[in-house]
């Protein structure tokens, strides 16, 4: 028995040197992992309840879209753009309020809320955002910064139609020659899109469609400028 006590005293004094070495380092560390949990955890909190506001007023913004009522539109958006800046239902609001707002005659306000999508959203989002921005800027003749906002990487599927759009505004600006190029080119995009989607097996009906139009509409406009040819 006083072996026995005597080999626990010796396990305890061990302990007791291990934690007078470690002990510290250890509470640290275990607390350092609380607070990391904690963090990530308070984050995650805080990330649903910001979607769950965000998408409460995107709701009030579409209801007031459907009742065609541009204040309150105006005033949902700028309350998404302020407070939920990062959320998913921003840049669609601001496309929701751009065509309230061009619908209600206010082309000013419109731009502005195409613009932030043009410069903050992602991806495709983005890139449509884009294309109703040169919209906008063409109808009021600002061709230059048109160009501006066609410069610049694109989402894949959009490339044809910023090809397309581009020779819409060098038309406008009287740049025939320039114009036919970017047609030349958006065609070239979707038949080599086709080919591609051939090869993989991976041709839709409702593409093959959308490309053929698209395709006789811009050969029209390459005939309209003066051949096929450069």
């Amino acid at each position: 028995m006083a072996a026995y006590d005597l080999e626990e005293q010796e396990q305890l004094a061990e302990l007791k040197a291990w934690w007078k070495q470690y002990g510290n380092l250890l509470v640290n560390v275990l607390t350092a992992i609380s607070v990391v949990v904690i963090a990530w955890q308070g984050w995650n909190w805080y990330q649903r309840s910001q979607s769950a506001q965000a998408s409460l007023v995107y709701s009030a913004l579409q209801s007031a879209a459907q009742e065609g009522d541009s204040q309150r539109v105006k005033a949902a958006s700028g309350e998404l753009l302020e407070k939920f800046a990062r959320s998913s239902y921003a840049p669609l609001g601001a496309l929701t309020a751009a065509k309230t707002m061009l619908d209600a005659g206010d082309p000013k306000t419109a731009k502005l809320q195409l613009s932030w999508v043009a410069e903050n959203a992602k991806d495709e989002i983005r890139d449509v955002g884009r294309v109703r921005l040169v919209a906008v800027l063409m109808d009021e003749k600002a061709y230059e910064q048109a160009i501006k906002v066609l410069d610049g990487g694109t989402s894949p599927g959009f490339e044809p139609r910023f090809s397309a759009l581009r020779g819409d505004v060098l038309m406008a600006q009287g740049k025939k020659a320039e114009a036919a190029t970017a047609y030349r080119a958006a065609l070239a995009m979707i038949e080599d899109a086709e080919k591609t989607a051939r090869a993989r097996n991976l041709v839709q009906g409702w593409q093959t469609q959308s490309n053929a139009v698209s395709k006789e509409l811009l050969q029209q406009r390459i005939d309209a400028i003066g051949g096929d040819k450069p």
